[in-house]
């Protein structure tokens, strides 16, 4: 690829979650190289609005609201685009590609922090923290509330990338057993003692599942009705992944007929508010979060640095992050 070294137009399309400061001193890295750089601090989904805030830019940052391919079509003169995410299930890939657009993404911003969020949650749904809140407001006592502990479970980590490797370390040190299903395995992992299992034996033999997986066309809809049987009447299941991942009305009619102990889900078939009918809002035994594992004061911080390093090495010819 060759790069140009004539003035750019770069534009973030949407807020990133940091304070207007924190944009204004990352972006004099790239207007100190001659490149104009605007910032838009209000979120859009319409895309003639993404397309005319996209318009004459070769550089184009966004977060995690949807890129569709007529916006892409619609910027001609585009050539990189720097998500301030993980996923890029929410871009027009495939046009991108076709057009020779650049993508690079946020990867390993918020590897701790959605990590500490499985923890939180498998933390709730073995001592009935949320419970007790409500407990201890209505006058009542600790009888009946104790719940368990996370030490001497076996814990099941479907996807054992960096988030799932992160998450698993996490669970070690809280005394549990580790078992993980990966497409491949490492040798990391396997110095930490972590057991490389099916995906139906890491399903039917965990105490507490937590799925790590990328949203693409292998894993849509990859927790099926029939996998979710697998799993035991007392096991607790965690998404803080992608919720297209699972089958989510199964998952629901597995909690309310008693089949699976607990559901904590951060992701969902679409991003909240969620419709009034959405069969989780409505399953027993759940605890369900907004689409917050990967926010944090630190993890934004890091994703805002991720962001801009990118364009940065983009446009000195050393580019990273680079989604192949």
């Amino acid at each position: 690829m060759t790069y140009e070294v004539g003035k750019m137009k770069i534009a973030l399309l949407e807020p990133i979650g940091v304070p207007a400061a924190v944009i204004e001193a990352h972006s004099k890295k790239l207007t100190g190289l001659g490149h104009e750089f605007v910032y838009y601090d209000t979120k859009t989904t319409d895309p003639q609005e993404l397309a005319a805030r996209s318009a004459g830019c070769e550089i184009v940052m966004i977060a995690n609201n949807p890129y569709p391919a007529e916006v892409v079509e619609s910027a001609d003169s585009l050539k990189m685009l720097s998500v301030a995410f993980t996923g890029i299930d929410h871009v027009a890939v495939d046009v991108c590609r076709e057009r020779g657009v650049m993508i690079c993404n946020a990867a390993g911003y918020s590897n701790q922090t959605v990590a500490e969020l499985i923890i939180g949650m498998a933390v709730d749904a073995l001592r009935n923290v949320v419970k007790a809140d409500t407990v201890v407001r209505e006058g009542g006592t600790s009888v009946g509330i104790g719940g368990r502990e996370i030490c001497g479970k076996t814990v099941g980590i479907i996807g054992l990338g960096k988030i799932g490797l992160r998450t698993a370390k996490l669970f070690l040190a809280f005394g549990a057993k580790v078992i993980a299903y990966n497409r491949s395995e490492s040798e990391e992992a396997k110095a930490l003692g972590i057991e490389y299992k099916s995906l139906e034996e890491v399903l039917s033999a965990s105490d507490i599942v937590s799925l790590n997986l990328p949203l693409n066309e292998q894993t849509r809809g990859f927790l099926s009705k029939e996998r979710i049987a697998l799993m035991r009447p007392d096991t607790i299941f965690i998404n803080c992944a992608r919720g297209p991942i699972v089958d989510n009305a199964a998952l629901a009619e597995a909690l309310n007929e008693d089949r699976l102990g607990y559901a904590c889900v951060d992701v969902f078939d679409m991003e909240p508010p969620l419709p009034a009918d959405y069969p989780l809002l409505h399953a027993k035994h759940t605890l369900l979060t907004p689409h917050q594992a990967f926010i944090s004061e630190e993890a934004m911080l890091r994703r805002a640095e991720i962001v801009f390093e990118n364009v940065y090495a983009y446009l000195v010819g050393v580019p990273v992050n680079v989604c192949k």
